[in-house]
């Protein structure tokens, strides 16, 4: 069974999908919300700063930028590497 993790986890290359979010106060979750950021969807990180914020992910057709503070509401299950070329 797949594992929960953060987004924070990740590496550049690896995918995931969005499981959930954590019960967070303040406008976060609805900006996500409407960033496309839905149960069920697919991502790719593709970069980190080097301290982890911002991170960038591939979603939807698009590359969002994301700070971590925001990353770290989305619950996600890991679910591969994008093969190297």
């Amino acid at each position: 069974m797949p594992e929960e993790t953060k987004i924070s986890m990740l590496a550049p290359g690896d995918r995931g999908v969005i499981t959930g979010y954590e019960k967070q106060p303040g406008p976060y979750r609805e900006r996500i919300l409407s960033m496309g950021l839905t149960k069920g969807t697919e991502f790719k990180l593709t970069k980190k700063a080097p301290m982890g914020d911002p991170i960038e992910i591939e979603v939807l057709g698009y590359k969002l930028t994301l700070r971590k503070v925001e990353a770290e509401i989305i619950k996600i299950e890991k679910i591969g590497k994008e093969a190297t070329k």
